[in-house]
C-alpha cells in the first residue's frame, strides 16, 4: 500500500517518519532525493549549473545551496525554472524508488514523505494521504527554536505555505504531533494497525 505523508514546517514530519520505519513501513523520503539528484555527476546538477551558471558551485565541484538559494528565493521566475529542473527529476526517482519496494516487499506499506503534496497536486499518486498536524502557533514555536530565528520570521516562514488547518481538513488521516512523543508514537502504531486490517 503506497501512502503519502505531509504535513507543515516543524510539524515533526521526519519524526513520524522514523515512526513509520520502525513499526515496519518502508519510506522514500522526497527532500533525501531532493539532495540525491543534485550531488555531482547527476544530470539535473549540470542543468542546474548551465542555466545558473559555475557561481553556483562550490571549488570541488559540489552545488553550494547558500549562493543558489541567494538566487532563486529572491526572484519567482528563478524559482520556478529551478523546480522545473528538480521537481520531474524528484519525482521520477521517488517512482522508482517505490516501484522497486513493490517489486521487493509486495505487501510492505511504502509512506512517501513529501512535502508538497497538495500544492503539487499529487494526491492521485497515493492510496492514502496521511497529514502530520500541529496548531499554527505550535509549528512557529518549533520552527524559531529549531532555527534560532525570531517568531516573526518563524510567522512569516509558516504563512507562506498552505494553512496546516486546511491540509488537516484534506487528509485522509491525521496524526496529531503537539503532544508527547508517546502519544504521536501511539497513533502511529494505531494507524499502522488500521492499514493492515483493511
Amino acid at each position: 500500500m503506497l501512502i503519502g505523508l505531509t504535513g507543515g514546517i516543524a510539524s515533526g514530519k521526519s519524526t513520524v517518519s522514523r515512526l513509520l520505519v520502525k513499526h515496519g513501513a518502508l519510506l522514500v523520503d522526497a527532500d533525501q532525493v531532493a539532495r540525491d539528484i543534485v550531488e555531482q555527476g547527476q544530470p539535473a546538477l549540470k542543468e542546474i549549473t548551465s542555466f545558473f551558471g559555475q557561481a553556483i558551485l562550490h571549488e570541488d565541484g559540489s552545488l553550494n545551496r547558500a549562493a543558489l538559494g541567494a538566487i532563486v528565493f529572491s526572484d519567482k521566475d528563478k524559482l520556478a525554472k529551478l523546480e522545473s529542473i528538480t521537481h520531474p527529476a524528484i519525482r521520477k526517482r521517488m517512482l522508482s524508488t517505490i516501484e522497486r519496494y513493490k517489486e521487493e516487499n509486495p505487501n510492505a506499506i511504502i509512506v512517501a514523505d513529501v512535502p508538497l503534496i497538495y500544492e503539487t497536486n499529487q494526491m492521485h499518486l497515493y492510496e492514502a494521504i496521511v497529514v502530520v498536524y500541529v496548531p499554527r502557533d505550535i509549528q512557529i514555536e518549533r520552527l524559531a527554536v529549531r532555527n534560532d530565528i525570531t517568531q516573526d520570521v518563524a510567522a512569516s516562514r509558516v504563512d507562506i505555505q498552505m494553512d496546516i488547518e486546511h491540509k488537516k481538513a484534506l487528509a485522509d488521516y491525521v496524526i496529531d504531533n503537539s503532544g508527547s512523543l508517546e502519544q504521536t508514537e501511539k497513533q502511529v502504531i494505531e494507524f499502522i494497525q488500521r492499514l493492515v486490517s483493511v
